[in-house]
């Protein structure tokens, strides 16, 4: 599927895909009406109404296991996020055991990851274009700090050894929320669904091929059941993509500043362009290292 066709708001995107299955609800019924005589209508009410059952059955099958990849992709999505966030929370409250510049360049650090990922990664993941070649710099150098301090007491050590752990999870939730930003309902099932759903449609027009309104009222219902259906396995289809996708909340909530800003100024508009990244400027206004953050995505662009 097209990147526009996920990107479409869900009232436009329920236009479309009820309009479509009217469109072949349409064509099902025309075509098998007007073949619907002589000898082929004999032919046609021949077909067995005991098939209708075993065919929507099978309909079923491919919606719910379609379905069962997308949830279990979308509570993924929402999983990892969740853990990300929670690793980088527990950096950052255990980075007071090191008061003055490493407890004040580890935040830094953290504030910078952070606007770097609403910035950069959240519409690279919507384009399903974000790899893991890409090292995140400041999550990076924050493990290298961490790692760099020499404690100077038990309970130092202790909390460098959480503070690397929770850098560790970080980095790989980060990993696994790349990973699942590539998922999707690929087009094999998407076509095999779509034609056992068209198969259905045109056993019941047989089926009901000798009493029109019959036929009319059954290929409604259960065609855009079918839509109902398969609207809700497109809306979530893509986890990072769409106007139901996952969005970096929890992650701008590590820092309460920060959350408290992008509360003020209204949702982020997650584009990689240089307009959006202005706004993340906007956004992390009270950090130096976020502007620097930013300043070094606009000289690459």
């Amino acid at each position: 599927m097209n990147d526009w066709l996920h990107n479409l708001p869900i009232v436009w995107m329920t236009l479309l895909v009820f309009g479509l299955t009217a469109f072949v609800i349409a064509a099902v019924y025309v075509v098998v009406t007007v073949l619907s005589v002589g000898e082929r209508a004999r032919s046609f009410k021949a077909v067995s109404p005991g098939m209708l059952p075993p065919l929507a059955v099978l309909v079923a099958l491919f919606i719910a296991f379609t379905a069962a990849q997308v949830w279990n992709d979308n509570d993924r999505a929402h999983s990892v996020v969740d853990r990300e966030a929670s690793a980088l929370r527990t950096a950052v409250i255990l980075a007071a055991t090191f008061p003055g510049e490493t407890e004040a360049r580890l935040r830094s650090l953290i504030r910078s990851h952070i606007a770097d990922e609403v910035a950069q990664e959240w519409p690279m993941m919507a384009h399903r274009s974000a790899t893991l070649e890409v090292i995140p710099y400041s999550l990076a150098e924050a493990l290298q700090l961490t790692l760099a301090v020499t404690p100077n007491s038990q309970g130092q050590q202790t909390a460098q050894r959480e503070i690397t752990t929770a850098l560790e999870n970080a980095l790989d939730a980060r990993r696994q929320r790349i990973i699942i930003s590539q998922s999707e309902v690929n087009w094999v099932k998407w076509s095999c669904l779509c034609l056992q759903a068209v198969f259905a449609l045109v056993a019941i027009a047989m089926v009901h091929s000798d009493n029109r309104l019959a036929s009319v009222i059954t290929l409604s219902l259960f065609g855009f059941g079918i839509a109902a259906a398969l609207l809700l396995i497109l809306a979530h289809d893509r986890p990072f993509t769409g106007q139901l996708s996952v969005k970096p909340d929890s992650l701008l909530q590590v820092m309460p500043a920060l959350h408290q800003s992008a509360r003020d100024h209204g949702p982020i508009a997650l584009r990689s362009d240089a307009g959006s990244v202005q706004q993340i400027v906007k956004l992390f206004r009270g950090s130096k290292v976020a502007d620097i953050a930013v300043n070094r995505r606009l000289s690459s662009s």
